[in-house]
């Protein structure tokens, strides 16, 4: 998709402690009645909705959004029991310029894709996997800490922007952690900042959170 063609508003699923990020898919099991709207509407218009991490503040009912989410498109679409099951492939983060005030039961925003242009250009990074050993060392014992079972000799075969963010998305990390990570420019600095977040972790008493 060409940045020409991307919708200056789109809906907006805010969904806590979970990140998409461009040239990664996820599923989703939708069954709220208004994200149902929202999946109707969007699969009878470009199947595309964005993915945003809402702020935690009890006070309200309608959270404050981060500023910066992905935008995905429905690749898959299964009606279950009331219920849809779909596939999400991100495609670009954008940025949120203004909430629209609609007549509908889920939010819709006025975003900007400028910062993120690169989202969309499919290119082949100079990374190693071998320059990643390390952190995944540490992301690997921060997994099994936590109980998590990730399969690591298929990571090793993905190419490296898609190994990073599936990691980035899949991590035990706090939901303010993933969002520096969505907020990463590119490649490099995500994967520094991967690498820092994992120095703040007692990997011994991890139960304990971090260490100050």
């Amino acid at each position: 998709m060409k940045k020409q063609d991307l919708p200056k508003i789109i809906p907006v699923f805010p969904l806590s402690n979970f990140i998409i990020f461009p040239n990664t898919t996820v599923p989703l099991n939708i069954f709220e009645p208004r994200y149902i709207e929202m999946i109707n509407d969007s699969m009878k218009t470009n199947k595309l909705i964005g993915l945003i991490q809402p702020k935690q503040k009890k006070l309200s009912d309608i959270p404050d959004l981060y500023e910066v989410g992905c935008l995905g498109k429905i690749s898959n679409f299964e009606k279950v029991d009331g219920r849809y099951l779909i596939e999400l492939n991100g495609l670009t983060r954008f940025k949120v310029i203004k909430e629209i005030k609609a007549d509908k039961a889920y939010r819709l925003c006025e975003v900007t894709f400028d910062d993120f242009s690169d989202d969309l250009n499919i290119s082949k990074k100079e990374l190693k996997f071998s320059d990643l050993e390390l952190i995944f060392k540490d992301l690997k014992t921060l997994f099994e800490k936590k109980g998590y079972i990730i399969n690591w000799k298929s990571l090793e075969k993905q190419d490296l922007n898609e190994t990073i963010n599936a990691l980035a998305m899949a991590s035990p990390f706090s939901l303010e952690e993933k969002q520096i990570l969505l907020e990463s420019q590119d490649l490099e600095i995500r994967k520094n900042k991967i690498a820092e977040i994992l120095n703040t972790y007692n990997y011994d008493n991890f139960d304990n959170t971090t260490i100050q």
